[in-house]
């Protein structure tokens, strides 16, 4: 069996650890071909040190010498690059074989609609990709022949709860709806009074899985669970109206299919993203991930609840972008990143971040996506308009 070689965009956040936590099980299988980081040195250096890839990419020029002189002085045989053109490389490169898109944020949006356009393997973690570009990135992917998997663990649940031939149509293949699951955060029953007084320490302790920074806040506000409702519908052509969020706060069930018929397909595990990232590498084998069994006796019960979109209104808010179409959506994503930078500096309240995201989303018009350059110009725009309101919210 050929090794895969695979480049990790996003090496020393959360999902790239996984990933090679995943590949070190099975050597024979992978090989980590390119890892990027954006800043974390000493981190980026013993993954290197540990898997010799060809070649690591990182943020700048001077973050790349600082790299390689580690790596010489280690006896490396590892080729540091850096910046955008760099990330494209790599995801592009004709020994790669599979793309992990892990990069937090619009950061990842170039490379991985590049490495669509190049066909390659797409393991998709990256929600911004879908969210700013879905019509443009599932575009590349159809007219390139790309093998699209999905990492989130719910689109990884609902892609293995769809039937094989989904792609045809979810009306032709017998489905009524997709049951989006959703922990409800670690402010599911907090008192709506309490919220303005809400910490960034609170906002990023989950309380079933250890994620970043960013993305922890997101799942705070449920504007993860907004972002992941549009990523279905582009990744599943599944209309919102058709995508049915629900908080189930075990996250043991990560996500459902509903049929026709009646029936309900469920994926179920322990809250490790291990799974899915070992169900899209070896897809459509199944390997080891290092995960332990799901305990159903120890679980005992499992809890529904349906939404509170006035104490999340992100939820809203990204259904609303979705409906619009166009840019919008691209100026909800470029909006809310701002908001939560804020936020995490303590320059906006936790209560501050839908009413910046709903701002920007009134004073930026939502334009046709039809183009790269359309989508990264709303972007920009969104941006200069969130940062205005912050340090107008700000006090002197």
């Amino acid at each position: 069996m050929k090794r895969q070689n695979v480049t990790i965009l996003g090496a020393t956040g959360s999902i790239g650890v996984n990933t090679l936590d995943v590949i070190r099980r099975h050597p024979d299988r992978y090989r980590a071909f390119a890892l990027c980081a954006h800043s974390q040195i000493d981190k980026l250096f013993e993954q290197c040190r540990e898997f010799t890839p060809a070649f690591a990419v990182v943020r700048d020029a001077p973050l790349a010498e600082e790299l390689s002189l580690l790596c010489r002085k280690a006896g490396l045989p590892t080729e540091v690059l850096h910046g955008v053109a760099a990330l494209v490389a790599m995801a592009t490169h004709g020994e790669v074989d599979a793309v992990m898109a892990a990069i937090v944020g619009a950061a990842g949006l170039e490379p991985t609609l590049a490495a669509a356009q190049a066909g390659k393997k797409i393991l998709l973690a990256n929600k911004e990709v879908l969210v700013m570009a879905g019509e443009l990135f599932m575009h590349a992917v159809r007219e390139h022949g790309a093998v699209l998997l999905p990492v989130d663990s719910e689109h990884n649940a609902i892609f293995q709860s769809l039937p094989s031939d989904f792609s045809r149509g979810l009306s032709e293949s017998g489905v009524r709806r997709i049951l989006l699951t959703a922990s409800g955060g670690p402010f599911r029953t907090t008192p709506l009074a309490a919220l303005s007084d809400v910490t960034p320490e609170a906002a990023c302790a989950h309380p079933n899985w250890v994620m970043g920074r960013k993305i922890s806040v997101d799942s705070a506000s449920m504007m993860n669970k907004g972002l992941e409702v549009i990523e279905a519908h582009w990744l599943f052509a599944c209309p919102p109206e058709r995508i049915q969020v629900v908080v189930h706060p075990q996250s043991v069930i990560h996500s459902l299919v509903e049929y026709v018929d009646g029936s309900v397909l469920a994926q179920l595990g322990n809250p490790d993203m291990r799974t899915p990232i070992a169900y899209a590498l070896a897809y459509p084998e199944r390997i080891d991930a290092g995960v332990a069994s799901l305990d159903l006796f120890q679980i005992a019960r499992l809890d529904f609840e349906a939404p509170d979109f006035a104490r999340f209104p992100c939820l809203q808010l990204a259904y609303d972008a979705l409906r619009s179409g166009g840019t919008a959506p691209a100026v909800l994503n470029a909006a809310n990143e701002v908001a939560v930078a804020a936020f995490l500096d303590r320059q906006l309240p936790f209560l501050g971040i839908p009413r910046l995201i709903e701002s920007t989303l009134n004073a930026v018009p939502s334009g046709p996506e039809g183009s790269l350059a359309d989508v990264l110009q709303a972007d920009a725009e969104a941006r200069h308009v969130a940062s205005r309101l912050v340090r107008a919210s700000c006090p002197a």
